[in-house]
């Protein structure tokens, strides 16, 4: 039943969408001039009505405190690739050693969307990731420090573990499945562990999921686990599942790993040790406020949650 269950589950992922929204950029400096190129999946901006004049109204880049000037934008759709394809250029009155963008694509396409940035000016090299709760972000021309390189990906990888309500009803889910230390302590184990494989192996092999299907499997996670607490209150081996439904959350680090400039040391720490902090708190508080006897109740609750982030970006 469970494999019944997750097929036909699977079998709707490509109408689920934007659960993990994101575009990419490059910025090449030249003098005080720079290059600016975007790639935004079409599904994105679907929604919106004259997408180029709101994608670069949604930027801004500035230089000593002076916002640059944009010359000639224009976008383009490419149907083969499914993207948008955005490009421009910048002027700026001085040469660039430190510049400031200001991105908010989440108020274009969706709140929860992500836009990774790599900036080069010759052999110097930055990147930023930018979401609604990182809308600024100064790339500096300079090596930084290698303190500075691994803080600045851990936090990355961090904000991507739980920087989501998808990420925290799954936890919770997974949470609810528990019916006792032991099992809640094998069921945390193994979804890492599958996490963890994925982000790893995927990049190094010749798949590249496509996002719909990564945000689709994301999303699906949290209704298979009701699911699985509604229907097979008594199955056994909970942790298999775990680490199962592991391995799609890990096809998105794989995107973001296979994206940007990262370290993948520093990211999947980052996101290990936020992820076990985020499952252990919910873990002690379900365990200090007793919620056995609401669970279906619960697990109802993150059905109906599921459904309703279906509908609501079905519509979107």
């Amino acid at each position: 039943m469970r494999t019944a269950t997750l097929i036909a589950m699977l079998g709707v992922a490509p109408l689920w969408g934007h659960v993990m929204s994101m575009s990419t950029g490059t910025l090449t400096v030249e003098g005080n001039r720079a290059r600016f190129e975007l790639r935004m999946p079409l599904y994105e901006i679907a929604h919106v009505t004259d997408p180029q004049r709101a994608l670069f109204d949604a930027l801004r880049f500035s230089s000593e405190g002076v916002a640059g000037r944009l010359v000639n934008p224009s976008c383009r759709e490419d149907s083969d690739e499914d993207a948008y394809l955005c490009s421009a250029e910048i002027q700026f009155q001085d040469p660039v050693e430190r510049l400031r963008v200001e991105c908010r694509l989440h108020t274009v396409t969706v709140p929860n969307h992500v836009h990774i940035l790599r900036a080069s000016r010759g052999e110097m090299r930055d990147q930023a990731v930018f979401d609604f709760t990182f809308t600024q972000a100064d790339l500096r021309f300079s090596p930084p420090s290698m303190w500075e390189v691994t803080t600045r990906q851990a936090f990355t990888g961090a904000k991507r573990a739980v920087g989501g309500a998808v990420q925290w009803l799954f936890y919770l889910a997974l949470v609810l499945a528990a019916r006792r230390r032991s099992e809640f302590l094998a069921i945390v184990a193994a979804y890492l562990a599958g996490q963890m494989a994925s982000a790893l192996v995927v990049p190094l092999t010749p798949w590249n999921p496509a996002p719909r299907f990564v945000e689709a499997a994301m999303a699906l996670t949290i209704a298979y686990m009701a699911v699985e607490i509604l229907l097979l209150p008594e199955a056994g081996r909970r942790w298999l599942v775990a680490a199962a439904l592991g391995t799609l959350h890990g096809l998105a680090f794989a995107m973001l790993l296979r994206d940007g400039d990262f370290s993948v040391a520093a990211v999947l720490s980052g996101a290990l040790i936020a992820e076990l902090l985020a499952l252990f708190g919910l873990g002690w508080t379900a365990a200090r406020v007793g919620t056995r006897r609401p669970v279906p109740a619960l697990a109802a609750v993150l059905l109906a949650a599921g459904l309703a982030w279906f509908f609501y970006r079905l519509r979107a």
